[in-house]
C-alpha cells in the first residue's frame, strides 16, 4: 500500500514569473526537438531493432537508464 502527496519534495517560492523562459524550458523538455521527444523516439526504434543486444541499448536511452 502507498499513499499518495501531491507536493514537492522541496518546497519553492516564486518571487518573480518569467514567462519567456519559462516557454524555452518547456520547449526543451516537451518539444519537438526536446528531451521527451528524443526519449520516444528511441523508444519507438526499439520495437523495429531486429538485433536483441540493440534493443537493450535502445530501451536503456530512451529510459534513461544508462548512466
Amino acid at each position: 500500500m502507498f499513499v499518495y502527496e501531491k507536493r514537492l519534495e522541496y518546497p519553492i517560492k516564486i518571487k518573480n514569473t518569467n514567462p519567456k523562459l519559462a516557454s524555452l524550458i518547456i520547449s526543451q523538455y516537451g518539444g519537438p526537438d526536446g528531451e521527451l521527444g528524443a526519449s520516444l523516439r528511441y523508444l519507438s526504434q526499439r520495437f523495429s531493432m531486429p538485433y536483441p543486444e540493440l534493443k537493450g541499448l535502445l530501451t536503456d536511452i530512451g529510459t534513461g537508464g544508462s548512466f
